[in-house]
C-alpha cells in the first residue's frame, strides 16, 4: 500500500502532516511517496487562496495549529517571514529527488521553516547555510534548480495535481481516494488498513 503526501514547504499544515505520516506508514505497512508540488500554481489554477489572505482566518488557523503540534508532540512555530515564495525550494525538492536525497533536503527544509527557529528560505544566504549545513553541494543545487528537467517536473506534478481534483496542501492520496488536511490523518490510515484488509 502508498500513501502519497503532496506538499510545499511554503504550508504549515503539510509540515504537521509530513512529520505524522512516517509513523502511520510504519504502522500500517504501508510506503510513503512524498510529491513536491507549488501551492501557488494550484491556488492560481483553481481559484484558491491561502486561508492566510483571510486575516482573522489567518490568526485562527495559526492558534489551531500550535493545539495540533502540541497534540502531535511536535515542535512547531510561526514563521514571521510568512508568506515566503517557495518556488526555489519546491525546484529544490525535485533537483533533491534526482539525486536520491528529498527525504533528507524535505527534513531540513521544513525544520527550518517551521521548527525551534523559523528562518526566511527566501533569503539566498540563510538558504545557502541551511544547504551547507545539510549536506548538500550548494553549487549543483544551484545548477539542478535552474535546469529544465527540474523545473518540468515541478510544474508537472502540479499540473498533474490539480487534474486529480488538488486544490491545497497538504492533500494525501490513497490509491484514489484523496484526503485534504493535517487533520485528516486518522482517516488516512483507516483508507490503509480498509485496503489492506479487502487486498
Amino acid at each position: 500500500m502508498v500513501i502519497e503526501l503532496l506538499y510545499d514547504f511554503g504550508s504549515p499544515t503539510s509540515y504537521l502532516a509530513y512529520k505524522q505520516l512516517p509513523a502511520i506508514a510504519t504502522r500500517t505497512g504501508a510506503r510513503l511517496e512524498l510529491t513536491p508540488v507549488l501551492l501557488g500554481g494550484i491556488f492560481k489554477a483553481t481559484g484558491n487562496a491561502s486561508p492566510a489572505s483571510v486575516p482573522a482566518k489567518g490568526k485562527w488557523m495559526m492558534g489551531d495549529m500550535a493545539m495540533w503540534a502540541r497534540h502531535y508532540g511536535v515542535v512547531f512555530n510561526r514563521n514571521p517571514h510568512f508568506p515566503i515564495n517557495t518556488l526555489t525550494l519546491m525546484r529544490g525538492a525535485w533537483w533533491a529527488r534526482s539525486i536520491g536525497r528529498l527525504d533528507a533536503y524535505s527534513d531540513a527544509v521544513f525544520d527550518a521553516m517551521w521548527g525551534e527557529h523559523p528562518q526566511n528560505l527566501g533569503d539566498e544566504a540563510l538558504l545557502t547555510a541551511l544547504l551547507q549545513r545539510s549536506g548538500f553541494d550548494v553549487e549543483a543545487f544551484r545548477a539542478g534548480v535552474a535546469s529544465e528537467p527540474v523545473k518540468d517536473a515541478l510544474k508537472q506534478a502540479t499540473e498533474r495535481a490539480v487534474a486529480r481534483g488538488v486544490f491545497g496542501c497538504p492533500t494525501m492520496f490513497v490509491g484514489d481516494r484523496m484526503f485534504f488536511g493535517q487533520d485528516r490523518l486518522a482517516f488516512v490510515e483507516a483508507a490503509v488498513r480498509d485496503a489492506a484488509r479487502a487486498a
